[in-house]
């Protein structure tokens, strides 16, 4: 089994942790430490969310979460910039486009090393990339 872990932009980081930073300081300065706590233990949940995103080649499967997607159902690879909500944590992602109408929009890190991987399995595949 081969895992790639995602591609993380730094602007995220900054918006998410400021986002969350800020409510932890003003709890603690202001002595609302409910507040704090609260934020923290969402950070916390964020951030494990973050590491969980993977995406594996066992086989002939690709597994990203608990979507399991044969290979060789893939027909084609694209790149995107496009924000929809996804298990990526970048904007610069690549469409997986496999089955007749189905898509899921990933971002790994070694993205040329991924695309290699899966066209070993299915050299049919299309890229766009």
């Amino acid at each position: 089994m081969t895992v790639y872990k995602s591609k993380i932009d730094w602007w995220l980081i900054i918006v998410i942790g400021g986002l969350f930073c800020y409510p932890i300081v003003e709890g603690i300065r202001t002595k609302e430490y409910l507040m704090s706590l609260t934020f923290f233990g969402l950070l916390s949940l964020i951030f494990l969310m973050f590491k969980s995103i993977k995406y594996k080649i066992d086989g002939q499967l690709l597994i990203i979460w608990w979507v399991k997607i044969d290979i060789m159902k893939i027909k084609k690879i694209y790149s995107t910039n496009n924000p929809l909500s996804s298990p990526a944590l970048s904007l610069d992602r690549i469409a997986v486009t496999y089955n007749t109408f189905d898509e899921i929009l990933i971002s790994p890190k070694n993205r040329a090393e991924f695309i290699a991987e899966l066209l070993k399995i299915n050299p049919n595949i299309v890229v766009e990339v």
